[in-house]
């Protein structure tokens, strides 16, 4: 799962202006939503970015 996070996070970062203490909530956010799965990597990285876009409005075309 880390691996995933790390992914989601590096890809998140490119497009979110966020600060280091930002960073490290978000981080700590997307691995409780995250948790609960059971998927693949490939499937946590895709809805850890479903997740955050959908809670910071990226997906509006903001």
């Amino acid at each position: 799962m880390q691996a995933a996070i790390d992914r989601v996070m590096q890809a998140f970062t490119m497009i979110a202006n966020l600060t280091p203490e930002e960073v490290q909530t978000t981080r700590a956010r997307l691995a409780a939503h995250l948790a609960w799965l059971d998927v693949d990597e490939k499937a946590l990285a895709v809805e850890g970015l479903r997740y955050l876009t959908d809670q910071t409005g990226f997906r509006d075309g903001a």
